[in-house]
């Protein structure tokens, strides 16, 4: 009999069945780690504002009378001292005439009245005639000439009157619409204006702030008074309806006096230069205001994970190990969280492949882009 395959084939089985195979341990993975530092950091908030001109001026008639002349279109630019409207000027400048006529009259009974006072003073004095005639022509005297004053007077208030019949513009700027057309009969006790008249070389923009923003801006930047912190505060952005970017920044120069009491909100005033003339009075638009923030640490919106309202990380630690750390967050900044506490400076955090992490997990740390 030969049996050399059989017991090659039974060598072999008996030989597979005592060997073991090997188990290889995978390795731990390769996550980006940032380690935390604390920075100063500048948040931004919107606020909606209103944009008005430096000089947002009505136009109203100081006389009445019918509008006789208008100068100047809807949307115009004129300079100060430019004539806006014209007032029929005929029935003031009867009036003028009127007051220059009763000052002649008044000027001529002064006269007579002098006379009879140099008249009578000689007589007097050598006793022809008593003193009291003289006192009655001098108290006569002294009449007249009140009513040379009181005739000037009237005559400046004729002339005055008939200044106001040419409406000049009193500052430069833009004519808002004609809300009185020619031919119309105007006075001061009309309830709407002739037009309006916008100077916007420069704009002021009024936003509010809470009560809340408001503490947090007056501990945020140093200084002993309201304007001194002002000055601190850097410029701020406008944002346009559009929500389009105002190419020219403000600065914020006045704080309302007091808090509204129904909005709890205090009204806060930027100036920003409109030199093109882009801004016009009655734009809404929103305020960008940066609150800078001290020593204050920030962790990736990226690197955290949100459960039941609670927002995490994983820290590293000790033999890279890693553990779910619950933070605090105060504010926004960019794609960042501010936190408030749970990590201090120094701490390192994972911040990319967290969703596979587990408490208790080891990784090999990589740097991570800040």
């Amino acid at each position: 009999m030969k049996y050399p395959g059989s017991l090659f084939l039974i060598a072999f089985i008996l030989y597979g069945c005592g060997t073991k195979p090997v188990a290889t341990i995978a390795p731990p993975p390769s996550l980006p780690v940032l380690t935390l530092r604390a920075d100063t950091i500048t948040t931004y908030q919107t606020y909606p504002a209103a944009i008005q001109g430096e000089d947002d001026i009505e136009i109203r008639p100081q006389v009445s009378g019918t509008l006789e002349e208008v100068f100047v279109d809807e949307g115009a630019f004129v300079k100060a001292g430019d004539p806006l409207f014209r007032i029929n000027e005929q029935p003031f400048r009867a009036a003028l005439n009127n007051a220059t006529a009763s000052l002649h009259a008044a000027e001529g009974t002064y006269a007579n009245a002098d006379l009879e006072v140099q008249k009578l003073t000689p007589l007097v004095q050598n006793k022809v005639l008593s003193d009291y005639q003289l006192k009655t022509a001098k108290v006569a005297a002294d009449v007249a000439k009140a009513n040379i004053e009181q005739a000037k007077a009237n005559i400046t208030a004729a002339q005055i009157n008939l200044g106001y019949c040419l409406i000049k513009a009193p500052v430069s700027g833009y004519v808002g619409r004609l809300l009185r057309k020619k031919g119309s009969l105007v006075g001061p006790g009309d309830p709407i204006a002739l037009t309006d008249l916008s100077d916007v070389h420069n704009v002021h923009v009024y936003f509010s702030l809470s009560e809340n923003d408001f503490n947090v801006f007056k501990e945020t930047y140093p200084g002993s008074s309201l304007n001194e912190k002002l000055k601190q505060l850097p410029p701020v952005t406008l944002l346009l309806s559009d929500n389009t970017t105002y190419p020219v920044k403000g600065k914020v120069d006045i704080v309302d006096g007091q808090f509204d009491k129904t909005t709890a909100a205090i009204t806060l005033r930027a100036v920003f230069p409109n030199t093109d003339g882009i801004l016009r009075a009655g734009n809404t638009g929103k305020i960008q205001l940066g609150l800078q923030h001290q020593d204050m640490i920030s962790v990736p919106q990226a690197a955290t994970i949100e459960l039941q309202d609670k927002i995490f990380v994983y820290a590293l630690g000790d033999s890279n190990i890693v553990k779910k750390v619950q933070i605090k967050v105060v504010g926004h900044s960019d794609q960042n969280y501010l936190l408030g506490g749970g990590l201090k400076a120094g701490d390192r955090i994972v911040t990319d492949g967290i969703l596979t992490l587990q408490d208790g997990a080891v990784i090999a740390p990589a740097s991570a882009k800040n």
